[in-house]
């Protein structure tokens, strides 16, 4: 029975791979900063409040886990915000600090200690989230755009650090998916740009060869493949899942 930890998993595209996992057997555990969230999570799915970006906070957790489970088998580094949408020459520096806090310095943290519970068994898979802006940019999300670059740049050295130990990790980058955090994402991106939120909408979807948005279920689905067996052998790629963006400035 695999040993699963999402962070950021107890809403959004986080709950939909937690229970893709819980519904292939797993054993699932997931973090979020929302306490009411994490008390709502259907029955099989365990969590803990705490936010990404938290050291102290994660190493505490990460302590729990290998004391009830004595170790990890995947590791989903998924918690992320959508940082500000604002012209570069009026970026706030300090919105710019949080936005990679969450987003990379969260992944940092969750590798770094999933590293030390994954090396002495001698397997794992780690799978962290990046996002179709991190391989081609997006205009008015510079500071997103910056953290899921170096997202994928993060997966690629752990995958290369911790292949030896028959750990394998991969990024997931999902294109626009469906569900309120592409609602606010729209919205912002609507008033920054002077345009109807509908505008951006059909734009975000006519520039992908599938012309429509991804669900959640179809980033889950990308998770629990990277994480079986039939991916024994795909470690330091970033896979997107956005029907093939072609076309990123709607």
């Amino acid at each position: 029975m695999k040993r699963v930890l999402i962070t950021a998993g107890a809403n959004g595209i986080g709950l939909v791979m937690a229970q893709a996992f819980a519904a292939e057997g797993a054993r699932v555990w997931v973090t979020d900063v929302d306490g009411a969230q994490i008390d709502a999570l259907p029955p099989g799915i365990r969590g803990t409040k705490v936010d990404a970006s938290d050291e102290p906070g994660m190493a505490a957790l990460f302590a729990a886990i290998e004391a009830e489970w004595g170790g990890l088998d995947v590791l989903c580094a998924n918690a992320g915000i959508k940082g500000p949408t604002s012209a570069i020459e009026d970026m706030d520096l300090a919105a710019w600090h949080q936005c990679l806090a969450v987003n990379l310095d969260g992944a940092m943290i969750a590798a770094k200690y999933g590293a030390r519970l994954m090396k002495p068994q001698g397997q794992g898979v780690m799978i962290f989230t990046s996002s179709t802006s991190g391989l081609y940019g997006t205009p008015f999300r510079a500071p997103y755009v910056a953290a899921k670059w170096g997202v994928i740049g993060l997966m690629k050295t752990v995958a290369m650090e911790l292949g030896p130990f028959g750990i394998r990790a991969n990024a997931i980058c999902p294109g626009s998916v469906n569900g309120p955090r592409i609602d606010r994402v729209i919205e912002a991106e609507a008033q920054a740009k002077g345009m109807s939120a509908e505008a951006v909408r059909q734009g975000y979807a006519s520039g992908t060869a599938l012309k429509r948005l991804s669900d959640p279920e179809d980033v889950a689905a990308m998770a629990v493949f990277l994480a079986s067996d039939a991916a024994r052998m795909v470690s330091g790629q970033a896979l997107a899942v956005d029907g093939m963006t072609y076309n990123v400035d709607p």
